[in-house]
């Protein structure tokens, strides 16, 4: 027996005995709607249907291969508000999920808001609810501090964001910030890396409100940036000099539009603003702050019989060119597309199809979007993805 095949023979044994840690994983976690689907453009609910979090390994694309389920459990979530009603701790140590609507007990079919938000452990095996937290009313975007000691949510039913202290996977509420107009629909949110500031997406009146942190303070500075219409989702590049928004626009077949702001100035202030198409619903970074990926509903979600119906989505790829972006690629995703995320080495990327309930794996190669082919199936309709980066 050669020295090599012999050291692998050990570590194989000694892996199998639980002595050797296997290799860490990389996560990326995905919130599911099973109460609806669509039918010919009309959101029909589902009965019994069951919303899960899907919990992925993301670590074998760094090969080349398929990123791999781990479990799926159950727990309420909702597509409900801009696919970003999950956050995962940076130790990916615990995870939020937020529930915006839920089916009404007394009428089945009908949805009506929630109020909860569920803590999970991701420690466990399988992934456990440590508890369920009382929120405002229809919680959407949620986001967790890069120092995971604060998080904030975005109540899109009553005009207000929660604040909450974290500690030692447990959180304390600290508080609602009013937005000053109930109807605002706040419905994304995200923390700058380095803590100080927030952003909160203003589907109701088309804005977007800059947010004061200090340590646990939180305050509304009465500042509001104005990139389009409809903002949604929002995310902070890894460095903190920029945010990019998607700006959804009514749903009226027009091209709706993509925005960088620039985060660097005092104030903040809108850079940039360019086409993505057909409800942009979905937006993300790369973590090197190099490709800013948006998914497009492209009309999917349409009755076929609409002037503004395609059979797919589309995933375009921009790149981020000094405070430009810059289009430079597009595949065909699915269905209903929501949302997508990044691996940490930014060359894989996962996109949401709701009615395939699947997960779809593309790769960035140069400024080429690549669809490997590879799928991640689920039991319910993703609805919301994150990453720890």
């Amino acid at each position: 027996m050669n020295h090599l095949f012999a050291r692998r023979a050990l570590a194989a044994a000694l892996l199998s005995a639980g002595l050797v840690a296997p290799a860490a994983a990389e996560l990326a976690l995905s919130a599911n709607d099973g109460k609806v689907r669509l039918e010919n453009g009309v959101v029909k609910t589902i009965p019994g249907g069951q919303d899960t979090l899907a919990v992925i390994d993301l670590a074998p694309t760094r090969k080349g291969q398929a990123p791999k389920l781990l479990h799926e459990i159950n727990l309420p979530a909702s597509i409900v508000g801009p696919p970003q009603s999950v956050a995962i701790a940076p130790d990916e140590s615990f995870a939020l999920v937020t529930a915006n609507m839920r089916l009404d007990a007394s009428d089945p079919p009908k949805q009506v808001p929630d109020n909860r938000m569920a803590l999970v452990d991701l420690t466990t095996n399988p992934p456990s609810v440590l508890s369920s937290v009382e929120t405002g009313l229809g919680p959407a975007g949620v986001t967790i501090s890069a120092k995971g000691n604060l998080a904030l949510v975005a109540n899109r039913e009553e005009g207000t964001v929660s604040v909450y202290a974290i500690s030692s996977k447990t959180l304390a509420p600290l508080g609602k910030i009013d937005l000053g107009n109930p109807k605002s629909g706040p419905s994304g949110v995200a923390i700058s890396p380095d803590g100080k500031m927030a952003l909160v997406t203003r589907d109701g009146d088309s804005r977007i409100a800059v947010l004061a942190i200090e340590q646990d303070k939180v305050e509304y500075i009465k500042k509001d940036l104005y990139a389009g219409q409809r903002p949604y989702g929002i995310h902070f590049a890894s460095n903190g000099e920029f945010a990019v928004v998607a700006n959804i626009g009514i749903g009226q077949g027009d091209a709706d539009t993509i925005s960088l702001i620039d985060t660097k100035v005092v104030p903040p202030r809108v850079v940039e603003t360019v086409t993505a198409g057909q409800t942009p619903e979905g937006i993300a970074l790369s973590p090197d702050n190099k490709y800013v990926a948006v998914c497009v509903m492209n009309g999917s979600n349409k009755p076929i019989n609409s002037p503004y119906y395609n059979a797919l989505g589309v995933v375009k790829l921009f790149k981020v060119v000094g405070q430009k972006l810059v289009y430079t690629a597009e595949v065909q995703s699915g269905v209903w597309t929501q949302g997508a995320a990044f691996s940490a080495d930014s060359k894989t990327l996962l996109v949401q199809n709701k009615e395939q309930k699947e997960l779809q794996v593309l790769r960035i190669v140069g400024d080429r979007l690549i669809d490997t082919k590879q799928r991640v199936s689920l039991r319910s309709g993703p609805a919301a993805i994150r990453t720890a980066k």
